[in-house]
């Protein structure tokens, strides 16, 4: 395991150095990575450091609000609205590496817009070893490694944590004394919802996806899951009343691991997956059936795309 303070010490000098007098953007997302890489730099920065929250549209249920009260010690923290120049990029886009290089690239130019405005040269990011792992082999591009555009209008790219697991990062964080919201946090995809949305990301998906995975979170947190969510994977026959309805099928996953390499399906027991489908085809009249996700990793990843 990582030597917290040193770690600490020696990343707080390198950022130092690195960015110098400049100015810098980070990329806030509220989520363990990003709110470690966001406590390093300001330490090593200060007042140079603007923080930027991106309003993808494909975030979860009331995280804008979260972040907003979470991060309301930040007097410099921007929220940027960009939810219909997200949906508009993805529009028709159905191939999963294709949907995060283009969040990737929206995420670039949301960050560049900002940079401009406040005079930065570099770019902070919570990147993490898992992130470079899977973006570098063969598995899947990470929308902040490989999913990175070619152009980059930035002098540098800044990632204190890019040999960290996720477990190491939890470390670092709880060692900078960040609040238990975020260091026990669990892990939320960069491109959001948009991965656990098989096939093109609509306004009717991206809702049943968020209402669903709200109800999942707060349903297996007796669990303690590294990982539980809803994906929406396509539509099948159901009936809800006397009428035959063509409704999404809704896979629930929840998974136990240490650093997100590898992971194990949970063991839920028959009474909480079935308040869990009550609860999704109760409040969606468009969700047609709910699934239980058993595969663990490998053989499959533990988001869908």
């Amino acid at each position: 395991m990582v030597q917290t303070e040193e770690f600490i010490d020696e990343k707080v000098a390198e950022i130092s150095e690195q960015v110098g007098d400049a100015n810098a953007v980070i990329a806030l997302s509220g989520g363990v990575d990003s709110s470690t890489a966001a406590a390093l730099a300001y330490e090593a920065v200060g007042d140079q450091l603007t923080p930027v929250y991106v309003d993808t549209g494909l975030m979860r249920k009331g995280e804008t609000d979260e972040i907003r009260e979470t991060f309301s010690y930040m007097d410099s923290l921007r929220i940027v609205d960009a939810k219909d120049r997200f949906l508009d990029a993805l529009s028709g886009v159905t191939d999963p590496e294709k949907k995060r290089h283009v969040i990737g690239e929206q995420f670039i130019r949301e960050f560049e817009t900002v940079a401009e405005e406040t005079d930065a040269d570099y770019l902070v990011q919570g990147t993490i070893y898992p992130d470079r792992i899977e973006s570098e082999g063969t598995i899947k591009s990470h929308h902040n490694v490989g999913g990175l555009p070619e152009v980059v209008d930035f002098e540098g790219i800044v990632e204190p944590m890019r040999d960290l697991y996720k477990d190491e990062v939890r470390e670092v964080a709880r060692a900078l004394d960040l609040e238990e919201i975020i260091s026990e946090r669990m892990p939320f995809p960069g491109p959001g919802l948009a991965v656990r949305i098989l096939g093109e990301v609509t306004d009717e998906k991206l809702e049943v996806a968020r209402e669903a995975t709200h109800v999942v979170e707060e349903e297996l947190d007796e669990y303690d899951p590294w990982q539980a969510f809803a994906a929406v994977l396509g539509k099948a026959t159901g009936v809800k009343g006397d009428n035959r309805v063509h409704g999404w099928v809704v896979s629930v996953r929840s998974v136990e691991s240490r650093d997100g390499m590898t992971a194990r399906a949970q063991e839920i027991d028959w009474e909480t997956l079935q308040r869990i489908q009550s609860r999704i085809t109760g409040q969606n009249d468009n969700v047609s059936r709910v699934v239980y996700d058993v595969t663990h990793k490998p053989p499959a990843t533990i988001e869908y795309e």
